[in-house]
């Protein structure tokens, strides 16, 4: 699809951000109509970092920027108060019907402070008897954590391919800022969840989103089904902001 379109209907969901409940019919009303065959993981990133739906990671200041900034001015009220604030963040993992791996988290839980760097990881295991590439979503709940949490280094909106039988462990680097342990709306929470979806893509859809791009596309677009784009916004679409 040009990237007009895709600008169009982002445009269109964006309006819809305050209202959950029909965005997700209105979703695939906008779909149909543009004549969207297939769905993109790169559009639910693009809408959910924008809106920071389903506590998806708003963009914004790189890590390092934000780094560079808290120690050009310390805040020493705040690095009090984040080093008094522990934080458990579990970790969560799954995979759409029909995809033959078993993805896990290797650690459940980390004890975590804001301001502090961390490096989990997933393994993925390819269980069939035939290469699969597989592109991951992820959240972070509570939502409104989504604007602390960031990642370093991720494997989310990457194509992972996976030979037959081939694990892999796919690293996860994150810091939270220290502004969360000041954020009244986070007041007395103390756990969040970090989840992964992986969802099957075929060579089929692979072709023919190519086909769409054209070789001078500067980004890799995995193509889903309209059915997987509907359940990946879902998250978005189904909870407001708090």
């Amino acid at each position: 699809m040009p990237a007009r379109r895709w600008a169009a209907l982002l445009g269109v969901l964006l309006r819809l951000r305050r209202s959950a409940d029909q965005g997700l019919y209105l979703m695939a009303l906008v779909v149909g109509m543009v004549g969207v065959t297939y769905a993109s993981v790169p559009l639910y990133r693009m809408f959910c970092q924008a809106t920071g739906f389903g506590g998806t990671v708003q963009q914004g200041r790189t890590v390092e920027t934000k780094l560079r900034e808290r120690e050009a001015r310390r805040d020493d009220a705040l690095e009090a108060a984040a080093a008094a604030r522990e934080v458990t963040v579990s970790f969560n993992a799954d995979v759409s019907d029909g995809m033959n791996w078993r993805f896990l988290p290797t650690q459940r839980a980390v004890k975590v402070r804001p301001g502090q760097s961390t490096l989990v990881f997933y393994t993925a295991h390819n269980l069939s008897d035939h290469a699969v590439t597989g592109v991951s979503t992820y959240n972070v709940a509570p939502q409104q954590a989504g604007l602390y949490f960031n990642k370093i280094q991720c494997f989310c909106f990457e194509e992972q391919k996976l030979r037959p039988g081939e694990k892999v462990d796919m690293p996860v680097f994150f810091y939270i800022d220290p502004e969360f342990a000041t954020d009244p709306r986070l007041r007395g929470v103390d756990h969040l969840t970090l989840s992964y979806t992986f969802f099957k893509v075929s060579e089929e859809d692979e072709d023919e989103e190519k086909e769409h791009m054209g070789d001078g596309a500067d980004e890799s677009w995995t193509a889903v089904t309209l059915a997987h784009q509907l359940s990946l916004l879902r998250p978005c679409l189904g909870k407001g902001r708090t």
